[in-house]
């Protein structure tokens, strides 16, 4: 028998029931991501575009220099390995025992992926079976829910409530149910700017140790911590071997279009994630894995550059903010600043968003569409300070006006 596409005359009973949508049921609710509706809305009006998290300036020459001598030596230019190409493994594992003092093995124990998206879709897709439970703080990243979903997994919400949207542990505690599989972790934290604390982190592994708990942790914002210290989960005692650690170079190097992800494990973790990562994309970005293995090794003054010029742009965003009359949850990481529109008598986030290009020309993102719980963040609003500083500059003066 012949295998192949199916054909034309394929029997009237094998169609799709009368009535079922084309779109798979699991991914019921998700449509266009907020982030394209808040930057389409933000370019046709002709705004200042605070909502995307997406610099407006390319990151260190040399970088985009080292893609260039790799496109024209031919490096990458065809399949790269499947894992990555051993350059950027090398690098990667370099990189977290310079900084964390944790060992991995460049051969099996490092993945390179399609930006952290695709590694969060990997992991779960290759770690999560259907009715699993998947334990996520809320408010969190659009795309985990729909990965959870895609996995056929159950989200349980542990909300971060303003205004220290720290997690209650003892809360935590109860939501563990014997389906739980898996603790889904963002630190820094993207919307809130939350950095876990060793205290959290050390409570978190002890639940995880004593429920035999996987755990995905997205750490891309690892090098934009402005109060305290980034402190990787995995390092604690008990957590080498259930911890798959995500990171990425968009947001460290400011070559987001680039897509350069990865992730690090136990050697049967990374097998597992890379087991779906195969079907996926495959490999991709050949050429800029070899650029961005000589980010990695840039010297520590990179680093500390970048930290403290994300904290003077968020100093001077929340400085503006505050003057036009937000309430201000001041991030200790990431380059975004959660706010609320009380303040202005308003309360639908999402309708503020929608308005607020009119109404002053700037474009932010509605916390709330990243809530299960709709009243926890209704009226959150988001805004990035990824951005020059004559931009933000105007951005303030803009928002003045709501005032």
């Amino acid at each position: 028998m012949t295998q192949g596409r199916p054909t034309q005359g394929r029997p009237t009973e094998e169609r799709p029931a009368p009535g079922r949508g084309p779109l798979n049921r699991r991914l019921a609710g998700f449509g266009t991501t907020i982030f394209a509706e808040m930057s389409a809305l933000a370019q046709q009006t002709g705004s200042i575009n605070l909502g995307q998290g997406f610099p407006d300036t390319d990151g260190p020459e040399e970088i985009r220099e080292a893609a260039v001598r790799a496109l024209r030596a031919g490096h990458g230019n065809q399949y790269p390995p499947g894992p990555g190409v051993p350059e950027l493994r090398n690098a990667v594992a370099a990189h977290q025992e310079r900084l964390y003092g944790l060992t991995w093995s460049p051969e099996t124990e490092v993945l390179v992926t399609t930006g952290a998206t695709e590694a969060i879709a990997a992991s779960l897709l290759g770690l999560l079976e259907p009715d699993d439970e998947v334990i996520a703080f809320e408010p969190y990243y659009d795309s985990y829910a729909a990965c959870i979903a895609m996995a056929g997994a159950q989200r349980v919400p542990l909300t971060l409530r303003a205004p220290h949207f720290r997690p209650d542990l003892d809360e935590l505690r109860t939501l563990i149910t014997p389906r739980t599989r898996l603790l889904l972790l963002n630190t820094p934290h993207n919307p809130t700017g939350t950095v876990l604390t060793p205290d959290e982190l050390t409570g978190i592994a002890a639940l995880a140790v004593e429920h035999d708990l996987l755990v995905v942790t997205d750490e891309v914002y690892e090098h934009l911590v402005f109060t305290g210290a980034h402190h990787p989960i995995a390092a604690l005692p008990g957590m080498r071997e259930r911890t798959v650690s995500v990171s990425s170079s968009g947001k460290t190097f400011s070559y987001t279009g680039w897509k350069i992800g990865w992730v690090t494990g136990d050697a049967p973790l990374v097998a597992a994630v890379r087991t779906a990562k195969q079907y996926l994309t495959f490999v991709s970005g050949g050429p800029f894995q070899y650029a961005i293995a000589e980010a990695l090794a840039l010297p520590d003054t990179f680093f500390t550059g970048f930290r403290a010029d994300m904290h003077r742009k968020r100093d001077l965003l929340a400085k503006g903010l505050r003057a036009a009359g937000f309430r201000v949850y001041e991030p200790e990481g990431t380059y975004f600043i959660t706010t609320d529109i009380s303040p202005f008598g308003d309360e639908d986030a999402y309708a503020f968003c929608r308005a607020l290009p009119a109404r002053c020309g700037v474009a932010a993102v509605p916390v709330s569409v990243f809530y299960d719980d709709p009243e926890a963040g209704r009226s959150q609003v988001r805004f990035t300070f990824c951005k020059k500083d004559d931009v933000l500059e105007s951005a303030v003066e803009r928002l003045a006006r709501l005032g």
